[in-house]
């Protein structure tokens, strides 16, 4: 009665566990590779979005119709109405009483305005603006890159997870085997229950693990969507083969870090931006010299006087001219501004030296912390094969009873830390490797 209680639950983790594989297995799995995944970041990301419409305000401010160089053209229309009553007293006259004097005045004009010359303002102000404009492309090269990043340490983390799955589903196969095994040689007499006892729990331990490394998986499945920003399909995989660049072009990537870092270019972008800061203060010393022209029209009607009939004039005609102002003093304020701008831009210089400072200490760790971690990996492997080959020579020993099934479960624990340590050491290498390329401003640059 025992052995056939026993029978049913070694069938029920065989078949429970047999499902479990199955249910995962047993639907069409599409492959999201790390390029469709970089595409769908690059459109649908809304911080990417945002960046690339202020892109776009940045653009629009370097246009002509921003620059200051045209002309403007406006006009300007009016009427006036009075309606007065008016006594004149006349000396050798008898006063003249008039009520309801009706005057009305119309006037119409079209006012062309240009500057000829403003103290090279207008033209420092139209540099700094191209400069603000690269500046908005270098922010949101930024933004894409720290979103990459992002993406990158999810997709992997999501890769290694997959890994890990096959890990534990090849651990609870060879557990239900061993189940098996036992369940043999218990039928047999040749062991006692205790050992059949062990291999159950073993399975069920291997099936628990399993189902939590499938949560995990999920949960990171759904932090990759919102990264992504795109509903994606339940059963899709990520590509898990890594591909690592070598050493010697890395260190031609570091080499050329100061030309190509992000944050070293924003500063450099931000030092000419605030040099013509300092021209425009200077500006405020030279003249200004303005170009107008305009046509008019005007109608006055009028009443009648004592001493002139009510009349309707209409003139219309054109005047131009050139008018220049010079602000001889302005109560020091240029000077001020002069001033301000120039501990300004000694700030600019100061932080672009930080700047630099930081990210060289940056890469240098990155760049340390890389190739550790390939160390790591390349360790990591060889440990793999070692505990591979341990693994199997322990099977056939267990098959053949040479060893216990106790022995055969330390054996299958170590070649499980080993596998899962593997996949954790490749990934975090590769992350470091996309860390590192962000600093050297390879990170657009480089196909993965």
């Amino acid at each position: 009665m025992k052995k056939h209680i026993m029978n049913r639950k070694s069938a029920f983790y065989l078949v429970f566990s047999f499902l479990l594989v199955f249910s995962w297995k047993g639907h069409a799995q599409e492959v999201l590779t790390k390029s469709e995944a970089v595409k769908s970041v690059l459109d649908n990301n809304y911080g990417i979005k945002i960046a690339e419409n202020d892109v776009e305000i940045a653009e629009n401010n370097t246009g002509i119709l921003n620059s200051g160089y045209l002309p403007s053209l406006s006009t300007n229309m009016g009427w006036d109405f009075s309606l007065q009553d008016r006594l004149a007293e006349i000396e050798g006259r008898d006063p003249l009483d008039q009520n309801d004097l009706e005057t009305q005045r119309y006037n119409a004009s079209l006012d062309l305005n240009y500057t000829l010359f403003d103290g090279m303002g207008r033209i420092y102000n139209y540099e700094q603006l191209k400069l603000e404009h690269n500046l908005s492309q270098l922010e949101a090269r930024e933004t894409i890159e720290n979103t990459l990043t992002q993406m990158f340490s999810v997709y992997y983390e999501l890769a290694r997870r997959f890994k890990n799955v096959e890990v534990l589903e090849n651990t609870l196969s060879l557990s239900r085997e061993r189940l098996q095994r036992v369940e043999y040689q218990f039928n047999y007499g040749q062991i006692n229950k205790l050992a059949v006892l062990n291999a159950e729990v073993d399975v069920a331990n291997d099936s628990i693990n399993l189902i939590n490394e499938k949560q995990n998986l999920d949960n990171i499945k759904r932090d990759l969507s919102v990264v992504l920003n795109e509903e994606l399909s339940a059963e899709f995989v990520v590509d898990t083969t890594v591909n690592f660049i070598p050493i010697l072009e890395i260190e031609n990537f570091i080499d050329e870090a100061e030309d190509n870092n992000v944050s070293i270019r924003q500063i450099k972008e931000n030092l000419l931006i605030s040099e013509y800061d300092r021209k425009l203060s200077f500006t405020g010393y030279l003249p200004r010299l303005d170009l107008f022209g305009s046509y008019g029209w005007n109608r006055n009607i009028s009443p009648e006087s004592p001493f002139f009939p009510g009349s309707v004039q209409t003139t219309k005609g054109y005047s131009a001219g050139v008018s220049l102002s010079w602000n001889l003093f302005d109560g020091g304020q240029t000077s001020v501004r002069i001033q301000n701008a120039k501990v300004a831009y000694e700030s600019q210089q100061l932080q672009k030296e930080q700047i630099k400072i930081s990210v060289a200490r940056d890469i240098k760790n990155a760049f340390e912390n890389y190739k550790n971690r390939l160390y790591i990996y390349n360790l990591q492997e060889k440990n793999v094969a070692t505990n591979e080959n341990n693994f199997d020579r322990t099977r056939e020993q267990f098959k053949l009873g040479q060893i216990n099934s106790v022995e055969f479960r330390q054996a299958q624990l170590n070649l499980l830390n080993a596998q899962t340590s593997y996949n954790l050491a490749k990934y975090d290498a590769k992350l470091a490797e996309v860390q590192l390329l962000q600093l050297t401003g390879q990170l657009l640059n480089t196909e993965f």
